[in-house]
C-alpha cells in the first residue's frame, strides 16, 4: 500500500514526501517522463480529459507499490481516481486555510505553477473550495499544516 499526500497546492505534498522519505514518488514528474512533455503542454496539445486518462494510469500502478507519493494538486478531480484512492488505506490529506495556501504559492519562486500564473485569486479559492470536500472524501487521515514544520509533519505521519 502506498503511503499518498494528497493537498492542494503549496500544501507541501513534495517536501513532506522528501522527509518521509528521500526516494519519493512525485507523481507529476514521473507523468512528464512519460509523456516527454510538461503537463501545461500536454493540457494544451491534448486537453484535460486526455490528461486525466493518464494520471489514472499512473496512479493505479502507484497505488500497487509501497511508495511515498506526492500526487498532483488536481489528482482528486477525477470520479475515477478518487475511486481508485478510496482502495488505498494510507491516503493523507495536507489541509490548510487558502490564505496560508496563496501566501505560500506568491512566495514560492521556484515553483511557477500555471494554474497559479492563469488565475485570480478569486478563481483559485473557487478552485480550492471545489477540491476541499474532494480532498476528505478519500483521505484516511487529515493533518492541519497551517503552522507546522514539515519535519513536525513528518514526524506525526511517521
Amino acid at each position: 500500500m502506498a503511503k499518498v499526500l494528497l493537498g492542494f497546492m503549496g500544501a507541501g505534498k513534495s517536501t513532506i514526501a522528501r522527509e518521509l522519505d528521500p526516494n519519493y514518488i512525485d507523481m507529476d514528474v514521473l507523468i512528464e517522463k512519460r509523456l516527454g512533455m510538461s503537463i501545461a503542454e500536454f493540457f494544451a496539445e491534448k486537453g484535460e480529459d486526455a490528461f486525466r486518462q493518464i494520471e489514472s494510469e499512473v496512479l493505479a500502478e502507484l497505488l500497487k507499490t509501497e511508495q511515498v507519493v506526492s500526487t498532483g494538486g488536481g489528482v482528486v478531480i477525477s470520479q475515477r481516481n478518487r475511486d481508485l484512492l478510496k482502495t488505498n488505506s494510507d491516503n493523507i490529506y495536507l489541509k490548510a486555510d487558502f490564505e496560508t495556501l496563496y501566501q505560500r504559492i506568491s512566495a514560492d519562486n521556484n515553483n511557477q505553477r500555471p494554474l497559479f500564473l492563469s488565475k485570480t485569486k478569486e478563481e483559485l479559492q473557487k478552485i480550492f473550495q471545489e477540491r476541499e470536500s474532494w480532498y476528505e472524501e478519500v483521505a484516511s487521515k487529515v493533518v492541519d499544516v497551517t503552522r507546522l514544520s514539515p519535519e513536525e509533519i513528518a514526524e506525526e505521519l511517521r
